[in-house]
C-alpha cells in the first residue's frame, strides 16, 4: 500500500473518527448548559482541525501529496495520536 494510501486511511478511520467523538462530547456538555468560553473555543479548535483534515484527503485523493509529504504528514499524525493517548 502506499503511503498516501496509508495516510488516508489513518485520516479516514482513526483521526477524524477520534475528532468526531471529541465534539460530540463537547456538544454534550453544551447541551448539559455547563458551557463556557474555553469549551466554546475548544469546539472552534476541533472544528477548524476537522476541516484541515478534510482538505488534506481531498488533497490526498487529487494526488497533490507526494511520497515524502504523506511520509511526514504521517508521522506527525502517529506521534500526535500517540501523544493524545498518553494524556488519557
Amino acid at each position: 500500500m502506499s503511503i498516501q494510501k496509508e495516510l488516508e486511511k489513518l485520516i479516514k478511520d482513526e483521526v477524524l473518527v477520534e475528532i468526531e467523538d471529541y465534539i460530540d462530547d463537547i456538544f454534550e456538555i453544551i447541551a448539559g448548559k455547563k458551557e463556557t468560553l474555553e469549551l466554546k473555543e475548544e469546539l472552534k479548535h476541533m472544528q477548524d482541525m476537522k476541516k484541515d483534515f478534510e482538505e488534506l484527503l481531498k488533497d490526498l485523493e487529487a494526488g497533490e501529496i507526494d511520497d515524502e509529504e504523506a511520509q511526514e504528514i504521517y508521522d506527525e499524525i502517529v506521534d500526535m495520536l500517540e501523544e493524545g493517548f498518553e494524556e488519557e
